[in-house]
């Protein structure tokens, strides 16, 4: 065998081309006659269009005692028209390729549809029969009713919404929407039924006060023509949104624990209400809470996670519930996850060391660095899709922005600095004003919380 050096020939490794500037694409608005708001949004390459539909039909519309009936509606859209069955629907949604789902949430009812481009007039056909003459048979409501209660014991036991329920029922008062579950209880759901069903849908569903949102790849399609055949012959009275409910609520500083026998692990959730999007702080709120628990290297993880060992992951973030124009709205802002029941105690006592020596020592420039990094620099990866950019110009319709908020909102993002972004976050979570949901063994876990001194402590049935 020959003793000759073997030598080998690489490819010039490549080298990264200039950055193309990037910004949160931005609508066009327009109305067709009747009354329907259109968002459209030309994303060249994206051949699956989605389209949210924003339908004004908020949860503190339910009639009293019909809590869930909302989402009843939601679901039972897509269950059978004047011209379909429920079967006959879902197979004429198959054949064009198009997924439809609906939900419905404390600002209205969503409607979500994506679909090959091409099949995109005779999606939308369907959706406007779904809104035009919707069957909302009794043998369907009926089966939907029996699959929610089915699904309400499920969530009962799961612990982190469980927490989430007890939180909304602890902050808010009884008589506000927000405090009782989305999507209703065993005892409002069973007085579900078809006409209920119904009377909710011809009381708040009409195309005045509804918004469609359009993103894809638009080439070639006479959009306004497709509309027109689509969704521009829905009809329904001419009416105004509903106002938003001004939220109150109680953030006194305590701890009610929903006692779970043998829990190897506490459940947690710690939160509040604090200012919306409309409120000039957000933009440092969200990037002083990103900093203190929005990723693996934030301070509650690198504390209770990597150093302590108490957890998997412990999460800072902001919710919003209802926004309105006037700034009256709120949003939830939380802490969450979960702890060995031997360590709930000590791992609560580092939680809140870590909030105190943010307020008295701030944010330091590089966290700062690192999470407009994170939130400003994925921006163009997050909504790479279609889907993406429609639910993201949907949540500014429901949350009554302005159509460049998104884009507006990185730039801030971008401009706040170390200083501002502490006061906001500190703001956010103060230490004596946070309400403490814990889901676990109330027997091994009361006495040593009751120690630290964050608040009454109080314990209710799993």
């Amino acid at each position: 065998m020959s003793d000759a050096a073997v030598t080998m020939d690489f490819h010039p490794q490549p080298t990264p081309g200039a950055a193309r500037p990037w910004a949160f694409p931005a609508p066009e608005r327009g109305t067709l006659d009747n009354g329907l708001t259109v968002l459209r949004c030309h994303r060249p390459g994206q051949q699956v269009v989605a389209v949210e539909l924003c339908l004004d039909a908020p949860l503190e519309a339910e009639p009293e005692g019909l809590d869930g009936v909302a989402t009843i509606m939601a679901r039972a859209l897509s269950e059978g028209t004047d011209k379909h069955s429920a079967e006959e629907f879902a197979a004429e949604l198959e054949r064009c390729g198009a997924t439809l789902d609906a939900h419905a949430d404390h600002p209205g009812v969503r409607v979500s549809l994506e679909v090959p481009v091409s099949r995109l007039p005779k999606a939308l056909g369907l959706l406007a029969e779904a809104l035009r003459a919707p069957a909302f048979a009794d043998s369907e409501v009926e089966r939907l009713v029996r699959n929610r209660l089915d699904e309400i014991p499920h969530e009962t036991a799961n612990p982190g919404r469980r927490a989430a329920k007890q939180l909304a029922k602890e902050l808010f008062p009884a008589a506000l929407r927000v405090s009782r579950p989305r999507q209703g209880t065993e005892e409002t759901v069973a007085r579900i039924d078809a006409p209920a069903v119904r009377a909710f849908f011809e009381a708040h569903v009409r195309p005045a006060t509804a918004t469609a949102v359009i993103v894809g790849d638009l080439t070639g399609v006479d959009l306004d023509a497709v509309l027109g055949e689509s969704l521009g012959t829905w009809t329904g009275d001419k009416a105004d949104p509903r106002p938003v409910p001004p939220i109150s609520a109680d953030d006194t500083g305590r701890v009610v624990i929903v006692d779970r026998p043998g829990a190897v692990q506490t459940q947690l959730l710690i939160g509040r209400i604090g200012a919306d999007r409309h409120d000039r702080v957000w933009p440092a709120q969200v990037l002083g809470t990103y900093c203190l628990g929005g990723t693996l290297t934030s301070r509650l993880d690198r504390v209770l996670r990597e150093e302590k060992g108490y957890t998997y992951g412990v999460r800072a973030f902001g919710q919003v519930l209802l926004s309105a124009p006037d700034g009256s709205g709120a949003a939830m802002l939380a802490i969450s996850g979960s702890v060995d029941t031997p360590n709930t105690g000590p791992a609560l006592e580092d939680l809140w060391k870590v909030l105190r020596t943010l307020a008295a020592e701030g944010l330091d420039d590089a966290e700062r660095d690192v999470a407009v990094q994170n939130l400003v620099g994925v921006a163009p990866l997050k909504y790479e899709t279609a889907a993406s950019v429609a639910a993201t110009l949907a949540d500014q319709v429901e949350q009554h922005l302005p159509d460049d908020y998104q884009a507006q909102l990185y730039v801030r993002l971008a401009e706040t600095g170390t200083v501002e972004a502490t006061a906001a976050v500190v703001g956010a979570f103060p230490v004596d004003r946070l309400v403490t949901v814990l889901v676990g063994d109330a027997s091994q876990i009361e006495e040593p919380v009751k120690a630290l001194g964050i608040g009454e402590v109080t314990v209710v049935t799993g």
